[in-house]
């Protein structure tokens, strides 16, 4: 396929901000791709290269793509930064200066999708001397043959910033319109659908689960278009790809656990750590976090532990990794070990400084088999069969059966007395729904619900803080669009020594300003901190309509994905539901 036919279909999504009208344009698309070219057109509509499991990251940086345009186009490096500060989006500097090169081009070949696809990937994976040079000379090859708006989806493309508002759920949706459409007999006009609404909620309950336990529409899209629903319906688990862990709801009190998970339920210990799921086959493990990725070499005392404590011959747990101290054996926050997922060098020295205690509270697979159907109780009595508990090594989180409201209030109490957040309280007979924020499994907790919010914008600092960012603007997520909801300035620190510091967070987010203006700048959404805050009200200020009163920073999380950021939906339930 041609690559300026994909740019077309970029062009039509940026013009419309109607969520079933970019449905409509994208399954029509899909209706009319070849099986061999489908993979990847569904990756690039998302403006990815690698599908939500795959580790490889293309790893450019804006100023790899300003040297890219200088060499495709001729035109001096300052006025490709002007023009960049004038209107922070690199795509439309690309287009801009594209149209008006002065290089005179010897051999420019027309664009195909595979051409441009399999150019950027390679980005992924160079190492080694040279490399910068290679990565400008790939991209640079792309922009000397692309047409002005092809150059600017190639750049938008390497720096993953497409901006065409293409979300999961319009994507899921436009997969059930195009290969299913004609068996619910849907009927799309004035952005208005006609549907059989049950047959129809059969078809994308299908696409979303095959999404929830693959992490990858590419290959769900394929599955669909090839094998239709009996082919969705077929795929399974497989282990080493992660899928997405089962979130919970927050409650407020003991009485509203019980209105949503039953008269007798399981209550557990809310841990302060990072979710870890382990998988083991033919005698490998491997680690990813929520945000899935592979940890395995980061953590190598976890490894040891399920090895050799969870018998097996292949499963998939999911757990809670708890920081604590060495010496008092008390659990720490979370930010005292998140410095842990990163780490590339000194392995040993982290993992006997920072000490971790796995606490497995779920399983998803085992020895071949699916559990995700089975009811949690089974599940855990799955667990306390296979897991040899080892204290401050591995154990199965602790936990009490109860229909007892005043058993769950001193459970409750126990566990904060502990150092940890609260409690988990959980459905019996529920089954394990990856992806989802469920009403059959709750937090119980003292504090308010903290955000997981996304910096896109902050101001340089003044006097002795110049040298800094220091007012950070924040923003949920509703699919795929950033949308603001206040400014923070508060809980971060002078001095390193003492948290997360204005010099720490500068360093994270100086790499990743996409445009200036005065002291403001634009941010690529990419760093994650976890916010509180004093209340949530509504607000006309900022584009989600609502603004946080008394944002501060808790901390960095490290374990979270830009995508996977507080949803707009969730801000509107905690905002509901504060206690006037």
């Amino acid at each position: 396929m041609k690559y300026v036919k994909l740019v077309g279909i970029y062009e039509e999504l940026e013009k419309t901000s109607k969520r079933l009208e970019k449905t409509h344009i994208i399954s029509e698309f899909l209706k009319k791709t070849s099986a061999d070219d489908l993979p990847v057109i569904v990756l690039m509509l998302q403006g990815k290269l690698f599908p939500n499991w795959d580790d490889n990251k293309i790893g450019v940086a804006s100023r790899l793509i300003l040297k890219a345009i200088n060499t495709a186009t001729g035109i001096s490096s300052a006025r490709i930064e002007k023009e960049w500060k004038k209107t922070g989006d690199l795509g439309i500097v690309a287009e801009n200066l594209v149209k008006g090169k002065k290089q005179v081009t010897l051999v420019s070949h027309e664009l195909s999708v595979k051409k441009v696809f399999e150019n950027l990937r390679k980005l992924a994976t160079l190492e080694g001397m040279g490399t910068v040079d290679k990565k400008m000379q790939l991209i640079s090859e792309l922009l000397t043959s692309a047409n002005p708006v092809e150059a600017k989806y190639i750049v938008r493309n390497v720096l993953e910033e497409l901006r065409v508002g293409v979300g999961e759920g319009s994507l899921r949706d436009a997969i059930v319109w195009a290969f299913f459409g004609d068996k619910v007999d849907l009927k799309f006009s004035e952005n208005k659908i006609e549907v059989e609404r049950e047959e129809y909620n059969k078809y994308v309950d299908s696409v979303q689960r095959a999404y929830d336990i693959t992490n990858d529409f590419s290959s769900v899209a394929l599955t669909a278009k090839k094998d239709g629903l009996k082919g969705l319906n077929a795929m399974g688990i497989r282990v080493f790809r992660p899928l997405k862990v089962m979130l919970a709801l927050k409650v407020g009190d003991v009485k509203g656990g019980f209105e949503r998970c039953g008269e007798k339920v399981d209550v557990e210990y809310k841990l302060d750590g990072f979710r870890i799921q382990a998988h083991k086959d033919e005698g490998e493990v491997r680690l990813f976090t929520r945000r899935l990725e592979d940890v395995t070499k980061q953590f190598p005392d976890v490894v040891e532990y399920v090895l050799n404590n969870v018998k097996g011959d292949s499963f998939i747990i999911d757990c809670e990794a708890a920081g604590f101290d060495p010496k008092s054996g008390r659990y720490l926050p979370f930010q005292k070990i998140s410095q842990r997922i990163k780490r590339k060098y000194d392995i040993a020295s982290m993992a006997k400084n920072f000490p971790v205690e796995l606490n497995v509270f779920d399983i998803i697979y085992y020895n071949g088999k699916s559990m995700l159907k089975e009811s949690f109780e089974k599940r855990r009595e799955l667990i306390e069969k296979i897991v040899s508990g080892k204290k401050r090594k591995i154990v199965v989180v602790k936990n009490m059966i109860t229909s007892k409201g005043a058993e769950i209030e001193r459970f409750y109490k126990e566990s904060l007395n502990e150092g940890n957040e609260g409690v988990m309280i959980k459905n019996l007979s529920a089954p394990y729904k990856p992806g989802a924020r469920v009403n059959y499994m709750v937090k119980l907790k003292p504090t308010m619900e903290t955000l997981d919010l996304v910096i896109v914008g902050a101001e340089w600092g003044e006097g002795k803080r110049a040298k800094w960012l220091s007012s950070f603007v924040l923003a949920c997520i509703q699919e795929g669009k950033f949308l603001e909801i206040g400014k923070m300035g508060t809980g971060i620190k002078e001095k390193k020594e003492e948290g997360v510091s204005f010099e720490e967070l500068t360093k994270l987010l100086r790499p990743l300003i996409i445009a200036e203006k005065g002291k403001s700048v634009e941010i690529k959404p990419k760093i994650v901190v976890e916010v509180d805050y004093e209340e949530i009200q509504k607000s006309p200020t900022y584009s989600s309509g609502f603004a946080l009163r008394f944002p501060r920073l808790k901390g960095l999380r490290t374990d979270r994905r830009a995508s996977e950021a507080t949803d707009l939906d969730l801000v509107e339930d905690l905002y509901y539901g504060q206690k006037k």
